[in-house]
This record gives structure tokens, C-alpha cells and sequence, in this order.
């Protein structure tokens, strides 16, 4: 596909693709309840859970805040039921306190899990773990196969894998042209 210079750095030349798109925020958010139940039923069903982690892509470590990684050493499994609503009420200490009928109880579900190290405790909850991964841009696509609309930088130290490979001549290539 043809380049231009954009901005000093090398870019395709074509429009943005329609098929990337970022949600909004509350498609994000339908889309987080969706993979939540679904990890969770899967992870209740699931005979071997810790293969069934690995699927998810729950991480097995994770960094540690200024020392060793942490280490999953459990995972827990909750269930809850909001039955009623509090907030501050006007001119008193007191909580304004507002009870659900049956048919307004809502169960939530969710799965924590907790990682260890010799020098740290932390709990990551199922939720705030797929809200970071969904957050995240998708993977560069190496190949180009699929259009995109970021910039090509071809410095050595450029993180794509292909970045050296628009302006120099395939690694096979004959030096003095084709024989």
C-alpha cells in the first residue's frame, strides 16, 4: 500500500478504516456485563480452573509495586443481592433509606482474585480486570492485511516487528536487482 509523509513520520495514504470504531462508554459497559457473566458461568462450569484462567486470560502474575511479581493464589467467588438504596438525607445525619420491592432486587456476581508476593497483598476483582483489558488498543496487525490509520515510524527502535521493512528491499533480495 502506498505511503505519504504524515507529520514527519511515514503513513498509509488512505482513509480511516469503518470498521474500526471506539465504543462508547456505554456499549463499553454492556460489553464488560457480558464477558463478566459469561467468564463467571464459564469459571463456575470449568473442571480444570486453572486452565480455564489461563483461557481467559486472567494473568497468573502481575507486577509488583516495587518489588517481586505477585503471584494468583486464590480466586473467590461472590454473589450479592442489592435490596435497597441509601444516600444522605437533607438535614440530618441520618441516611435516607429506600427498600426494593422483590421484582427490583438485582443479584451481582463477580470473581476476585488474589496475587501474593513475600512484600505485598492485592485483590483484582474480575470487573476492573476486563475493564483495563477492553481499554487497551487493539494489537498491531504486522502483515497489513487489514487497513489502518496510524503513522510508521522507521527508526530501529520503532515496536513494530515490520518497522524496517518499507524502505529496504526484502532480506532475500538479490543486492544488484533481480538475476
Amino acid at each position: 500500500m502506498p505511503h505519504d509523509i504524515i507529520g514527519g513520520s511515514v503513513g498509509h495514504n488512505h482513509a480511516h478504516d469503518p470498521l474500526h470504531s471506539h465504543l462508547p462508554p456505554e456499549d463499553t459497559a454492556a460489553d464488560l456485563q457480558v464477558l463478566t457473566a459469561e467468564i463467571i458461568e464459564g469459571f463456575r462450569t470449568a473442571r480444570d480452573k486453572a486452565a480455564y484462567l489461563r483461557i481467559a486470560g486472567v494473568p497468573m502474575e502481575v507486577a509488583g509495586r516495587d518489588g517481586p511479581p505477585l503471584k494468583l493464589v486464590d480466586v473467590r467467588l461472590t454473589t450479592e443481592w442489592q435490596v435497597g438504596t441509601a444516600s444522605p438525607a437533607f438535614g440530618t445525619r441520618e441516611l435516607s433509606w429506600l427498600p426494593f420491592p422483590g421484582e427490583m432486587i438485582t443479584e451481582r456476581t463477580n470473581l476476585a482474585f488474589l496475587y501474593v508476593s513475600l512484600d505485598e497483598r492485592r485483590e483484582l476483582d474480575l470487573r476492573s480486570l476486563l475493564a483495563t483489558r477492553l481499554a487497551r488498543p487493539p494489537a498491531a496487525t504486522p502483515d497489513h492485511t487489514r487497513p489502518h490509520d496510524h503513522s510508521h515510524d522507521t527508526s530501529p527502535d520503532h515496536p513494530h516487528p515490520h518497522a524496517d521493512t518499507h524502505n529496504h528491499p526484502h532480506p532475500d533480495a538479490h543486492p544488484d536487482g533481480p538475476t
